[in-house]
Order: C-alpha cells, then sequence, then structure tokens
C-alpha cells in the first residue's frame, strides 16, 4: 500500500438511519425525488435522466435497479473511451497503470452485472448482504486504478477518462442497499452455496488428496510450473471444483487465477516445502497491484500449506506477496511473507485460516471483508528511520460492508526484528482511506506494540474521527488499551454484541459458506 496516497474523493456522509427514513417514506415516481435521497445527487439525476433505461420507478427496489444499470452503461462509456486513448501510449509506466486499470475496470462491471442479475426478476439468486460486497468491490477495483496512478507518477488522464462519474454512482448504489442491509436482521442466515460438492466438504482437512493435476519441478507431474497447471484448468468445460497438487519445491513464477477461472484449489506439501515466489516490487516499476507473487481473482479459490513470497526486499518499497479478491475463498495453514504490503486482502469476502503473515510496513493491507483466525502475524526488522505497521484497511465509503478482522490470533517480532524490537516501533494499524475499519479480537499483542496501539496517516489528523479502530479482550504484554490512541473513532470495545459484528458469523456471514470447505473456524468469540 502506498506511503502518500491522497484520498481523491471525498464522500458525503448520510447516516443509514436517515437514508432508511427518507427512502421509507411514500414513494414517488419522479427520479430527481428518488435522486435527492442519495450522497451524490447530481450525476443520479443527470444519467438517469438520460439512461436509455429510464423508467418511472415505483418502488425502491426499480430505483435501486435502474440505479445498477446506470452504474454499468457509464463504466462501459469509460471503458470504450479508455481503450481509444490506450492506443495512443509509450510510456512505460503509463502502460502498466493503464493494463491495471482495463483488468479492475473489466471487474467493476462484472460486479455491477453480477449484481443486477442477482436482484432481478422474480426469482433472486443473490442476498443483499452478497449484493453489497459485489458494489463494494466494483468502487474499491476504481480506487486501486487511482492509487496505481500516483505510484508511479503517471498523468491523472487516464485515469480521470475511467472514472467518469462512476465512483459517485456506484456509492449511492451501496447506500441504497444498504437500507435493505440495516432493516434485516444481523443474525441472517444466507444459506449454504451449491459450489462444494457433500465429498469435497473434507478436503482442506484430508490428508490426502485426489489431484486433478500435479506440478512438480522434478518433471514427474503433468507440469513443471503452477501457471501451466492453472492455465490449463482454465480450459475445461465446467467450472466445477478442480484441485491442482503442486509438489514441494520452489517455484519463482508470478501466477495469476483470472476472475472466470474459478473453484481452483492449490494444494501443496505444506508451507516450508511448497514456496511460489517472484520479486516485483513498485520500486521495480510495478504498480502495487501488478507486484503481486500470485494474484487471485477467479470464484471461490483455496489454497492449503502453501507459502506464497515476495524476495523484493524492504529497499525495494511495495512488493506483494499475494492479492486476491476471490468471493468465498479460504487459505488455510499458508504462510505470505514480505516487507511492505506483504498480503493484499483487495476485496470481496476472504478468510484465514492458521496461517503465518510476515511483514514490515502496512503489511496486511486492502478493502476486503476478511477475518484472520488463529493466526501467526510477524513484524520484521525495518529499515532504519522507518517504523513498522500491521495493518492499512482501505475502506473509503461509509456503506462498504468491509474491513479486517484479526482474532483468536497472536502480534510477535520475528527473529530478525527481535533482539532490536525496543529500536523500532510497531502499529496495530493506520487509516489508508476516510473509512478505515479494522479490529483485534482475543488476539495475543506482545511488547513490540507501541502502547498508543494506532498510528496517524503521515502524522495528520486525516480519519481519525470517520475510522473504526476497535480492540476487544486481547491479551499479552502490549495489550492494554490505558494509553491508547484518544481519536474519536478507537474503540476499546467492551460489548460481546458490538464485538461480535466482526466475527466469522457477521462479517463474512461464514456460516452459510464455510462449512462446505472443511476448513476448521469459529463463527462467533
Amino acid at each position: 500500500m502506498a506511503m502518500s496516497i491522497n484520498l481523491f474523493v471525498m464522500l458525503i456522509v448520510f447516516s443509514a438511519t436517515t437514508f432508511s427514513t427518507v427512502l421509507s417514506k411514500k414513494s414517488s415516481t419522479d427520479i430527481n425525488w428518488w435522486c435527492k435521497k442519495t450522497p451524490h445527487p447530481e450525476p443520479c439525476n443527470y444519467f438517469m435522466g438520460h439512461s436509455r433505461h429510464r423508467f418511472a420507478p415505483k418502488h425502491r427496489s426499480d430505483f435501486r435497479k435502474m440505479a445498477v444499470q446506470v452504474a454499468i452503461d457509464r463504466a462501459l462509456n469509460a471503458q470504450r473511451h479508455a481503450l481509444q486513448q490506450g492506443r495512443n501510449l509509450d510510456n512505460k509506466c503509463q502502460k502498466a497503470v493503464f493494463s491495471d486499470c482495463l483488468k479492475l475496470y473489466d471487474n467493476t462491471i462484472t460486479q455491477l452485472n453480477r449484481t443486477l442479475q442477482g436482484l432481478g426478476g422474480t426469482k433472486r439468486s443473490c442476498t443483499d448482504f452478497d449484493a453489497q460486497t459485489w458494489l463494494s468491490t466494483a468502487l474499491t477495483n476504481i480506487e486501486t486504478c487511482r492509487a496505481g496512478s500516483l505510484e508511479l507518477n503517471v498523468s491523472d488522464t487516464i485515469v480521470s477518462t475511467m472514472s467518469n462519474n462512476v465512483s459517485e454512482l456506484i456509492s449511492n448504489v451501496l447506500a441504497i442497499n444498504g437500507v435493505y442491509l440495516d432493516e434485516q436482521s444481523k443474525n441472517h442466515e444466507y444459506g449454504f452455496p451449491s459450489w462444494v460438492s457433500k465429498q469435497g466438504r473434507k478436503l482442506l482437512q484430508s490428508s490426502s488428496v485426489k489431484a486433478n493435476l500435479v506440478v512438480a519441478k522434478d518433471g514427474s507431474g503433468n507440469y513443471r510450473t503452477v501457471q501451466s497447471a492453472i492455465n490449463a484448468a482454465a480450459r475445461r468445460r465446467s467450472m466445477t471444483r478442480f484441485i491442482i497438487h503442486v509438489k514441494r519445491g520452489v517455484y519463482r513464477e508470478n501466477i495469476e487465477v483470472a476472475n472466470n477461472n474459478n473453484n481452483i484449489i492449490l494444494v501443496g506439501d505444506g508451507m516450508r516445502n511448497t514456496i511460489i515466489t517472484g520479486s516485483r516490487s513498485v520500486g521495480g516499476g510495478f504498480t502495487t497491484y501488478s507486484s503481486a507473487t500470485a494474484g487471485i481473482d477467479g470464484l471461490h479459490f483455496m489454497a492449503r500449506d502453501i507459502t506464497f513470497s515476495n524476495t523484493a526486499g524492504p529497499q525495494k518499497g511495495q512488493a506483494v506477496a499475494l492479492r486476491s479478491a476471490s468471493d468465498l475463498s479460504v487459505f488455510y495453514r499458508c504462510a505470505f511473507q514480505g516487507y511492505q504490503d506483504t498480503l493484499m486482502v483487495h476485496s470481496q469476502r476472504q478468510f484465514y485460516r492458521e496461517c503465518y503473515i510476515y511483514g514490515t510496513v502496512d503489511f496486511i493491507f486492502g478493502n476486503a471483508a476478511v477475518v484472520l483466525q488463529n493466526c501467526l502475524i510477524y513484524v520484521r526488522r525495518p529499515l532504519k528511520g522507518q517504523v513498522s505497521v500491521i495493518t492499512a484497511q482501505g475502506r473509503n465509503d461509509p456503506y462498504q460492508n468491509t474491513g479486517i478482522s484479526i482474532h483468536n490470533s497472536q502480534v510477535r517480532a520475528a527473529p530478525d526484528l527481535k533482539p532490536v524490537t525496543r529500536a523500532f516501533r510497531t502499529y496495530l494499524g493506520r487509516p489508508w482511506m476516510e473509512y478505515s475499519r479494522t479490529v483485534f479480537l482475543q488476539t495475543y499483542l506482545d511488547s513490540l506494540v507501541s502502547p498508543v496501539g494506532w498510528l496517524a496517516w503521515n502524522r495528520s489528523k486525516f480519519a481519525l474521527s470517520t475510522l473504526y479502530y476497535g480492540e476487544y479482550k486481547n491479551f499479552g504484554p502490549a495489550s492494554s488499551t490505558k494509553y491508547r490512541v484518544k481519536w474519536a473513532g478507537f474503540h476499546a470495545i467492551t460489548s460481546p454484541n458490538v464485538a461480535s459484528r466482526f466475527t466469522v458469523g457477521s462479517l463474512i456471514a461464514g456460516t452459510s459458506w464455510l462449512p462446505a470447505t472443511g476448513v476448521p473456524f469459529a463463527s462467533g468469540l
């Protein structure tokens, strides 16, 4: 996560209660009446008024569908303009940012279409919680595109062409859909998914796995590289569960699981034995997004007993080991090794269990709804003059249902930091975006963590009243909240009901999909 990212769009804050009230009143068929209730009424009114899909909404659900359709139209329009502009690019950095942005906008369009199809018709195929997740991802993609342009000092022309009011329109849909979530029970059950068969429910706990393909460096498998196996899986006719066994070895490659390559399961021979490693970095000319050793976009991805590493080193700045935007994904007994920006929990719903995460600056970051449970978080020795920050959560809209929850885990000094712990300061997190949200629940905090706990962004007052940082029943030498920051957004949580909002059962609706994976988990506190 970039060290000096500015916030591009300051969103108007509308409380869910107020928004719910105005949309619960007697409906109107006037578009202007509906748009006035949204966070961004002007683009809403203009683009809905000029939309080929315009009709008179009789109910809030009609307005929601119309708002999603308008956002899709604008995103497609922005993509077309960007493709025309992209033909004239000759600068390496511009091309790198452009490549990221095209991929991210394509995914935004996918998420919006997914939402429209899921909510449309008489037979809905998704919940309002699903829709809010996908809409949150759509908005996060646009912010990631913008961040990349800053990192490589690329002209804002590309980004402004692609933005095209799409962010504001998605923000409006998030607010509209958020009303439905507020009206539902917080303990709502979302139903079991159909993407994992009954026989596969113990897969991640099984010691013997029948793989569809085997990767082995010595040639004893179907392929010698992980990417070759992933590419072969992408060519299968049915996107059912597909198991790739990656035998022991060090695989020096950057891998990608594409957006349309779903249900991929990577199984290694143990995190000490199966290692996938790369060395891309921002210092080496990549964006943070494209620096990832492993980039995962396909739905329902699972990994077990593998290490994902980035060996660029602390001098090269942002260098991601794993970037995940896989919805309903699981990482079990995996390790993530890097320095700055090790683990990019980019978007969607993710679960990490019994994993090891190593890093220095902002090394667990992104805007997913993610729970890390029973994990070991190791802070490495940073560069001279640096401080270490464990999390940098990127929620930039008050209606995004995202956040980082670290539950029943441990925060400790890595071997290289342990002898010199007192020479460096370590913080639990800092606000990358305006509505940054991170909690530590029932977690061991060793003495390396600063007594104040949390760090302001570049010594500014940015987001200190709009963020949500919480701690609940942590233990260990640095667990006392007596000397913690006095920000309005910091909470020493005492209520189990409040803390429960950030558990597997609530933050990622895990009781509806994790049982099918076979991975162990605690749904509550």
